[in-house]
């Protein structure tokens, strides 16, 4: 398919060019020339602007035949022009995507909504409307289907029901602490996450800056009675560091924050051959209440291909292990559409689940990230495709709700096989409540360590304002002094504290 866009400097080219990536195969080509060209689609489209309305008006020319077509949307008279382009944006793209639909004959379940917290604009549309009005809403404005209508309607119940107090929890924070090593690199990783090997010294070094920013940021926490909802270790794979280096964390941690009081604790322990029975006695010991314990896939040859350095039989041990030393909430990931993988291996996968039956299980789909190993040597790897993906997610949704699991949260990447989502299922009262805070950004998220980005949220808006720490570990060593000032202004600021 080539499609030559008559209109060469288009202001909406970007998202001309996202939704076109939705339907792109490997061949395909949309070019922005004033052109003809023979087997082409040329497709010209122009917006019209009235006082109470917006009209969208598109012409596909292929082979000397046209096709028209048109949108409409009314707008308010009190709109400024640039809340009028917005909306002139929305229709160009909800035009443009039926004309791809209608030249692929491919549908597309999320309509034009590329952004990747569908459910936070769900959340937003429930402030104005009940719901049977947003699932209209979106039906009509961004052409969603009815099965991702009805997900999104129901992760967002079973989201109140988690938080009852989600609207008002502005006022509290969270915590997030970023631990930026691992035994290994997996080719599919862009997170911070640096192989622990041979790092002592900077490994040393980064937890002598965590140390400051936690005391720092505890600091301020105590003298603006700011309470904390829950603390997430992630990274990386936070318990590559050793069982002794953990415990000062949470003893550092502890000096500031009353532990006892928070919703949830979670440590992601998502390497398996990092897991040891002294770090289980940690985390009990300090009282955390979740941890992860991913296994991707449990066929080993996938294992191997994308640089995972344990075997299937250490993921199953150290999930007895954690189970022997009384760990009652295990979340476990999946990845589908991993190279080489199709509905056997996925299966396969599943069926150890389920005779593991963790507390909940996130099912990932595949995202060809930018800088990942993977991304960069596609041609290496053995990719399914848009038809065998969206049979993986079937199947898991499938395997999910007949082992009683509930979808709880939702989130999107660019560049994901089938243009699909990530899910987060869990059994009854076993959701995760940082990973609904941070997907509906519905207060502020801390963030404290390497590559941690701070979302930080003033009360009763929705303006997310992003402050990243540096990724790499020498950088965040050289400068964390600074960057933990200007985080606390920040702070100040956005709760109005004086300082």
């Amino acid at each position: 398919m080539k499609i030559i866009w008559q209109q060469k400097d288009h202001p909406f080219k970007r998202e001309i060019e996202m939704i076109f990536d939705l339907f792109k195969t490997e061949t395909d080509q949309l070019l922005f020339e004033e052109k003809a060209e023979e087997e082409a689609y040329l497709v010209n489209i122009d917006e019209q602007y009235g006082k109470d309305f917006v009209l969208v008006k598109g012409e596909v020319i292929k082979n000397q035949q046209a096709t028209s077509y048109t949108y409409e949307r009314s707008v308010s008279m009190n709109l400024t022009e640039e809340e009028k382009r917005k909306v002139a944006k929305q229709a160009v793209k909800h035009l443009w995507l039926k004309i791809l639909e209608d030249i692929t004959g491919e549908k597309q379940d999320w309509g034009i909504l590329t952004g990747i917290r569908p459910t936070k604009l769900y959340h937003q549309l429930l402030q104005e409307m009940t719901m049977d009005q947003v699932d209209q809403f979106l039906e009509k404005e961004y052409l969603l289907r009815p099965n991702k209508i009805a997900l999104l309607r129901e992760i967002v119940q079973r989201q109140l029901k988690v938080i009852p107090d989600l609207y008002e929890i502005n006022q509290e924070v969270s915590l997030y602490i970023g631990i930026p090593f691992c035994p290994t690199k997996c080719a599919y990783c862009t997170f911070p996450a640096y192989s622990i090997k041979g790092r002592n010294g900077t490994v040393d070094g980064f937890l002598k800056g965590l140390h400051l920013e936690i005391e720092k940021i505890g600091k301020w926490l105590k003298e603006s009675s700011r309470k904390v909802t829950t603390i997430y270790f992630g990274g990386g794979t936070p318990t590559s560091i050793e069982a002794e280096q953990l415990d000062q964390i949470f003893a550092q941690l502890n000096q500031w924050i009353d532990l006892a009081d928070l919703r949830e604790i979670t440590v992601e322990a998502g390497r398996p051959d990092t897991i040891t029975l002294d770090k289980i006695n940690v985390l009990n010991k300090w009282k955390v209440d979740r941890i992860s314990i991913n296994p991707q896939t449990f066929t080993q040859e996938t294992l191997d291909l994308i640089g995972r350095h344990h075997t299937v039989e250490e993921t199953i041990e150290k999930f007895h292990l954690a189970r022997k030393m009384k760990i009652d909430n295990i979340n476990m990931d999946l990845i589908i559409g991993l190279p080489g993988e199709r509905t056997e291996q996925l299966q396969y996968s599943l069926d150890q689940l389920t005779n593991l039956q963790p507390e909940s299980i996130t099912v990932h789909t595949m995202a060809f990230k930018r800088a990942s190993y993977l991304t960069k040597n596609k041609a290496e790897y053995d990719i399914i495709d848009k038809d065998e993906i969206r049979k993986m997610m079937d199947l898991a949704s499938r395997w999910a709700r007949e082992h009683h699991y509930h979808p709880y949260y939702l989130y999107r990447q660019k560049n994901m096989l089938g243009n699909l989502e990530n899910v987060g299922y869990a059994l009854e009262n076993r959701e995760s409540i940082y990973n609904i805070l941070i997907m509906e950004e519905k207060q502020t998220i801390i963030g404290l360590g390497c590559g941690a980005v701070s979302k930080l949220i003033p009360p009763n808006s929705n303006i997310v304002i992003r402050f990243p720490n540096p990724k790499e570990p020498k950088v965040y060593i050289e400068t964390i002094e600074t960057q933990i000032d200007l985080k606390i202004e920040k702070l100040n600021e956005i709760f109005q504290v004086v300082a």
